[in-house]
């Protein structure tokens, strides 16, 4: 039984990858990191004993602290948090829990590097209609909650990539794009490890509408319309993005969570 502080690895499954999700603080030891170099999704690395200058970075949010075993490192980091106002609890038997459990957890090897501010910057071309909003809303859900997102002209995308640093996607000749049959959605599914079954019902609806396959599920038609249509109701990339992202959202809480239930009228009652 957890206490009032504490969170369970099930608790947190159900709350990870949706837009309420706790903030997700690793404070392993490095020793411990580089015995298993995965993260919680959307987990960032903080020092547990130097938590004092960076409790500030997330006030007003929910965050939920893991270490190997859920012991002293996470309960002093949270404790701490929670002197400063900031609503914390620990995962109950921390990193070795979650992983025990078959949660989810993000390879490392290919992360991009993070600028000053600590996030991924990413770079594509402008317009996005599927894999281009699919790609950001996974990152933002999984990897990187604050990544930024550069939409430039197709032309532009690797210069730009090299002069700002940032990491190109869904375009030719670059790491993070298609692979085969495959869209750049995938490609990052793989990659990164997150290999589940409501993420990967989400793959398939993404291909079929990114890849003009829209007989491989009959989910696709509606889902590319609606991509479609979103993409005619805003001339500014970032609206549309952020404006994708609940339609990702509710697609992805149907892959987990609804794909058993339907909906029908009339009831079958007679008028009366």
């Amino acid at each position: 039984m957890p206490s009032n502080t504490e969170i369970t690895t099930s608790q947190l499954t159900r709350l990870v990858g949706l837009p309420t999700a706790p903030a997700i603080i690793d404070v392993r030891t490095p020793e411990d990191f580089d015995a298993d170099p995965r993260l919680l999704p959307a987990a960032v690395r903080r020092d547990a004993q130097a938590a004092a200058a960076w409790a500030a970075e997330f006030a007003g949010r929910d965050v939920v602290v893991v270490c190997q075993k859920g012991l002293k490192l996470s309960q002093g980091a949270a404790a701490w948090l929670r002197h400063e106002g900031i609503r914390a609890e620990t995962l109950e038997g921390g990193f070795e829990a979650w992983r025990g459990a078959g949660g989810l957890l993000v390879k490392t090897g290919e992360l991009p590097p993070r600028d000053e501010a600590g996030r991924t910057v990413w770079v594509t071309r402008a317009r996005p209609k599927v894999d281009r909003i699919a790609c950001p809303w996974l990152i933002r859900r999984f990897i990187d909650p604050d990544a930024v997102f550069l939409f430039v002209a197709a032309a532009e995308v690797s210069a730009v990539a090299e002069r700002f640093q940032a990491t190109a996607f869904d375009i030719d000749d670059v790491f993070w794009s298609h692979r085969g049959a495959h869209c750049t959605f995938d490609t990052m599914i793989a990659e990164f490890g997150l290999l589940s079954e409501p993420l990967d019902r989400l793959a398939t609806i993404v291909r079929a509408a990114d890849t003009a396959r829209l007989d491989l599920v009959p989910q696709a038609s509606g889902f590319l319309a609606a991509s479609l249509g979103l993409s005619r109701m805003f001339r500014d990339d970032l609206e549309q993005l952020e404006a994708g992202m609940l339609l990702y959202d509710a697609f992805y809480r149907w892959c987990r969570d609804a794909t058993e239930e339907t909906h029908n009228w009339p009831s079958g009652q007679k008028p009366t």
